[in-house]
């Protein structure tokens, strides 16, 4: 059998931490008095806290000083960090842990590759961290998506050519990324927002194994 490279965005692929981002950031700009709605928050999935911030700011065409900016950043971490402290394996989203089993046992090399960089402690909590040959987050990366760096460090720990690497990510940005890196882009999530995505799945249940079997054969 052929080998690929399979790398996972965390939040909103692999579990569903996107919703304890979406509390915290909203409840931060409640605090600014900012509004702030889903469909806004669809912007900052895969972006960094940061960038994240910075638009939030924009959005309320507010300026703030660094010290208030460092203080906001750290606020919205805390809050998130105290969400995700409850964590447990009935967070993992569905049929993630059927499509990572068989690409194990298919002998693939699999990654993750996030932004985030509490993923290592997520992947603990839900109990799949030895699921993946390599974990890439916010910690070894300098640049956000939809710059390619994430998946492109990636490609590397696996030692995998990029073209030969598939990235399922829920995030424009992330889709974006993917390919920028020249990568086979599988979006999971809705068609009208992922339309960029080589593939659309709402999620892995309305993915076969055969369908990944086509994807480690093409």
């Amino acid at each position: 059998m052929n080998k690929k490279g399979f790398i996972f965005d965390l939040d909103g692929v692999i579990v569903d931490t996107a919703k304890y981002h979406y509390l915290a950031w909203k409840d931060l700009a409640d605090s600014l008095g900012i509004g702030f709605s889903e469909k806004q928050n669809e912007q900052l999935k895969g972006v960094s806290r940061v960038l994240s911030l910075q638009k939030i700011l924009e959005w309320g065409d507010m300026k703030i000083s660094d010290e208030k900016f460092e203080a906001l950043m750290a606020q919205k971490n805390k809050e998130y960090l105290d969400h995700i402290s409850h964590m447990n394996e009935t967070e993992i989203l569905p049929d993630v842990s059927r499509v990572l089993s068989f690409l194990k046992s298919a002998n693939q090399p699999i990654s993750l590759g996030s932004a985030s960089k509490n993923a290592r402690a997520i992947l603990e909590k839900v109990n799949l961290f030895d699921s993946f040959n390599a974990i890439v987050d916010g910690t070894n990366v300098t640049k956000g998506k939809p710059n390619p760096e994430v998946f492109l460090v990636a490609a590397k720990e696996l030692e995998m050519e990029p073209t030969k690497c598939i990235v399922f990510e829920d995030a424009v940005a992330g889709v974006q990324a993917a390919n920028s890196a020249g990568m086979i882009s599988i979006g999971i999530g809705k068609t009208e927002v992922l339309f960029e995505a080589d593939y659309v799945f709402s999620d892995f249940t309305e993915m076969s194994n055969e369908f990944i079997e086509e994807l480690i054969n093409k």
